[in-house]
């Protein structure tokens, strides 16, 4: 059977990068990349780029600095959903048997917009209604805190928990521990969310080389297969919504167990679409790591940590790592790279085999979210 595989991988510490452009961002991180792959610049066959707010031609823009030209190159924008959709885009490609060696970029520059929240699309209705995603998010907590018959610190323990991880990883934004009282004391941004709960802005960038099975065979790299890659759009609907069901996230899910053979209870590690504290919650039921209704007493059990079920962001997450939007589900799949190979340092998951990623893409009117990406990896032997 073929397949699609990684074979190499890096990314830029998230932060705060004004004066940079988005070449400045993203070469390092190719070339990190193409090291770590053991590929010279002149072997890549296509490039696929994922952005939201780099404006056209970023590929281009990016691959001429590393002396890439001529062949295919595909700029994508879904969102926040962005970058994975150019992995998945470039796994298509590569079993389709169009290329054998892909480049995949993810990068996004968010100080370009001097704070706040993100711009979104001013002719849909529901953000001319004022919607924005922190509100949003914050209606979602309203409803699981009545629903779920918990209060606030539940919120918090996610942050908690994150930072904890995050702490770990020196290419989190954020890498010092909180408590829960520090969580909730933190300035209020729409109730009951505060400002630990959401993610920081920030700007960054990573890079994949993906490859054929023929040369995963030639290279003997440190290699992780993808098992499975799977894209969705959110289905427009009128009137109630549950917002404690993202559809598009258990569909998506739902098809990529499928596609890859296994379970939920199979997975080692996730990095997930953790914007907002509920989210985690939230995905939790949705990506079946525990029932509907439980996700409580899975975070507050341990059994989304270290020595747990299924280590989720030990990246630190969003929510430590920071969301610059096109760039974060590439750096979700360097993350899972890396701990499948064994390259994850302090915060290594032990003996990790199988890995999920998930992002999601919002800011469509009666849509959960306008797509969906759900990648899931297997460590095998170079």
């Amino acid at each position: 059977m073929s397949y699609a595989n990684l074979v190499g991988a890096a990314m830029i510490p998230m932060g705060k990068y004004p004066n940079a452009s988005y070449s400045g961002l993203a070469v390092p991180a190719v070339l990190n990349a193409l090291r770590s792959a053991g590929i010279d610049a002149n072997e890549i066959e296509s490039v696929v780029c994922g952005h939201a707010f780099g404006g056209m031609l970023t590929a281009q823009r990016i691959a001429k600095e590393v002396g890439i030209g001529r062949v295919p190159m595909i700029n994508v924008d879904n969102a926040c959903s962005g970058g994975a959709t150019a992995l998945h885009q470039a796994a298509k490609d590569i079993l389709a048997g169009r290329h054998d060696i892909v480049l995949v970029i993810g990068v996004d520059k968010l100080t370009q917009f001097g704070g706040g929240v993100l711009p979104l699309v001013a002719e849909d209705p529901e953000v001319q209604a004022g919607m924005v995603m922190p509100a949003l998010y914050a209606m979602r907590a309203r409803r699981y805190l009545h629903e779920r018959g918990v209060d606030a610190s539940t919120l918090a323990g996610v942050s908690v928990k994150s930072r904890r991880h995050g702490a770990k990883n020196p290419y989190a934004q954020y890498r010092k521990e909180v408590s829960v009282e520090e969580v909730l004391t933190s300035r209020p941004i729409a109730d009951p969310l505060t400002l630990f709960q959401c993610c920081p802005t920030g700007d960054g960038a990573a890079a994949l080389v993906v490859v054929s099975e023929r040369v995963r065979q030639r290279l003997r790299r440190p290699t992780v297969r993808i098992r499975a890659s799977v894209l969705h759009s959110g289905q427009a609907t009128s009137g109630y919504r549950d917002m404690l069901d993202p559809e598009i996230t258990r569909h998506s899910a739902s098809d990529a167990y499928e596609a890859a053979g296994i379970g939920p209870e199979d997975l080692d590690l996730v990095e997930l679409h953790d914007a907002f504290s509920i989210a985690e919650l939230v995905y939790y039921e949705a990506l079946g790591l525990c029932a509907p209704g439980e996700s409580a007493g899975y975070l507050r059990d341990g059994r989304s940590t270290y020595g747990g079920d299924v280590v989720v962001s030990p990246s630190g997450g969003l929510l430590s790592k920071g969301h610059p939007v096109g760039a974060s589900g590439v750096a979700q799949a360097v993350e899972l790279y890396w701990q499948l190979t064994g390259q994850a340092g302090q915060r290594q998951v032990e003996s990790a085999r199988l890995g999920l990623s998930h992002v999601t893409g919002g800011g469509v009117a009666g849509m959960d979210h306008g797509a969906c990406t759900v990648h899931i990896y297997e460590r095998i032997a170079p």
